[in-house]
């Protein structure tokens, strides 16, 4: 069984559970804002990705652009 980390009012994670409702895959759903993961089960799922970390975040949500963390990311490390 999978662990989906899913935000309640996010369109994307609404898909991707209708996605796997649809497609019988077994899941646990655990609210991000309630269950947070911590920092070796980020690096994990970074590694497991592929993606770049820009792309592995929400760069569109609202506690992003509230932190200017676009502005900061080219100066921070994966550290």
């Amino acid at each position: 069984m999978i662990k989906v980390y899913c935000y309640a009012k996010c369109t994307t994670c609404k898909k991707a559970l209708k996605w796997l409702d649809d497609n019988k895959v077994e899941y646990q759903l655990l609210d991000i804002k309630e269950e947070h993961p911590d920092e070796k089960t980020l690096r994990q799922l970074h590694k497991k990705s592929g993606l770049a970390l820009r792309k592995f975040f929400n760069t569109s949500g609202i506690l992003y652009r509230e932190m200017e963390l676009s502005k900061k990311l080219p100066e921070m490390s994966e550290d």
